[in-house]
Formats: C-alpha cells, structure tokens, sequence
C-alpha cells in the first residue's frame, strides 16, 4: 500500500483535526502534516463546499483572529468515512 495520502484523505484529516478541536490556522497544520500554502489552497476548498466556517474574533489591538469550525455537513463527512474506514480495516483484518 503506497504511503502518500490522496487529495480526499488530506481533505478528511484536515476535517478531523478541526472536529479534534483544532481551530487555528496553524494547529490544524501541524495536526494534519501540511504545509502552509496547501493548506491555504485546503482550507479555501472546504470553505467554499460548506464543510467548515470561518469565525473572525476582534482582537482589542484592531487584528482579527481567525479560527474554523466544522459545519453539520463536515462532520457528517468526517462520520461517514469513519465508518467506511473501519469497514475496510474489518474485512481486510479477517482475510
């Protein structure tokens, strides 16, 4: 089985790691082991399909912070290849 991971396991770590309770930019890249600029790219996509919601908060210095959080539609996503996950690993582990 090849090491790298597809697009759509990116994609799924990247909404476990936010359904984990990582909500900053840089928490969810180092839970999920990306870089910056692919995780820009992964974020905006997610955003975009309504998977995740960006949350702005106003810091009293006039910046903003920006955290996610997952949507109803992301965590059933994250449900759903779960499931499948563990499926696969079952029936892989009998033979």
């Amino acid at each position: 089985m090849s090491s790298r991971r597809s697009r759509f396991e990116i994609y799924v770590d990247v909404l476990t790691e936010v359904m984990e309770g990582s909500q900053k930019p840089t928490q969810i890249m180092y839970g999920a082991n990306l870089s910056w600029r692919p995780l820009k790219d992964i974020l905006k996509s997610l955003l975009n399909q309504g998977l995740l919601m960006e949350v702005e908060e106003q810091l009293k210095d006039k910046r903003t912070k920006v955290r996610y959080d997952l949507t109803q539609k992301g965590v059933n996503v994250v449900r759903y290849y779960s499931k499948a996950r563990n499926l696969i690993e079952t029936k892989s582990s009998e033979e």
